[in-house]
């Protein structure tokens, strides 16, 4: 199962009166969702399934991706690497997942998933971490497919 978990692009900063899920890009942002969106739709296959957090960064984020998503609350900021887990149906689903989400949660999911010590991984901002689970020799592996940032897609 292969499992691609992408970091909103640059946001504004939280402000006063500024709901979280309210915020936005910036055209910093949207110039990093569209070089990595670019990327994705070009390697990820027909048929990933598509799941975004409910905030407003990061559906402006898979937006330019320009493919079917789904929102599911679950993802929103605040979530455990157990959720985004659930959510992708890891390790047991068919098909290939992208998540469109937030720090410091899509870190633990990489640091979970390839026993990093301290639980923490950094997933920078607009970039997108691809893992892969597969069997080799009676024993199940996950391993890093690619990591793409924005400035080198």
């Amino acid at each position: 199962m292969d499992l691609i978990l992408w970091r909103h692009a640059e946001a504004e900063d939280a402000r006063d009166g500024l709901p979280d899920l309210e915020r936005e890009l910036t055209k910093k942002g949207e110039k990093q969702a569209a070089k990595v969106g670019a990327w994705l739709d070009r390697e990820l296959p027909h048929g990933t399934l598509v799941l975004c957090s409910p905030a407003v960064r990061c559906e402006q984020t898979v937006r330019a991706l320009q493919r079917k998503y789904q929102v599911r609350e679950a993802l929103r900021p605040g979530a455990t690497a157990q959720d985004v887990l659930k959510e992708a149906d890891w390790p047991s689903g068919k098909q290939p997942v992208l998540v469109v989400g937030h720090q410091p949660v899509l870190g633990q999911v990489v640091a979970q998933l390839l026993r990093i010590e301290g639980g923490e991984c950094t997933v920078r901002k607009g970039g997108a971490w691809w893992l892969r689970r597969r069997e080799e020799d009676g024993a199940e592996q996950t391993f890093v497919w690619a990591v793409q940032s924005p400035e080198t897609a």
